[in-house]
């Protein structure tokens, strides 16, 4: 069995811009995010092991922020899309993207309202 490493992004918040309802489009609301990326991995990591040998953490926060843009998604399972598709693109190691978005903006109370794409790579 080969050896892999998660990276992971949790309670990431960003203003994306979506939804299908009125009360939700024409300003960005905000959505939680938990990113969690499968890398493959070749070889041990010793104290002086370089950045790449692994994968900067600030490219998973990177997708889920300014790679989304200021376009309008109708579906937060687009937004998650986008975020595993970002993800894949920037790096061959990646394996597996899972991503989780909470809409914070529908809580009507301490409910959390959301989904979590996995996705491998094809």
């Amino acid at each position: 069995m080969a050896d892999s490493l998660h990276l992971e992004l949790v309670d990431f918040t960003h203003m994306v811009h979506t939804g299908i309802y009125s009360e939700e489009t024409g300003q960005p609301q905000p959505l939680r995010f938990t990113v969690r990326v499968k890398l493959k991995v070749e070889r041990h990591y010793d104290p002086d092991t370089p950045l790449d040998a692994s994968k900067n953490y600030m490219d998973l926060k990177f997708a889920c922020s300014e790679a989304l843009g200021d376009r309008h998604y109708k579906l937060i399972e687009a937004v998650a899309d986008h975020v595993c598709e970002t993800l894949f693109l920037q790096d061959q190691r990646v394996e597996e993207v899972s991503v989780k978005i909470e809409k914070l903006a529908l809580s009507e109370g301490d409910e959390l309202i959301g989904i979590t794409l996995v996705r491998e790579r094809k």
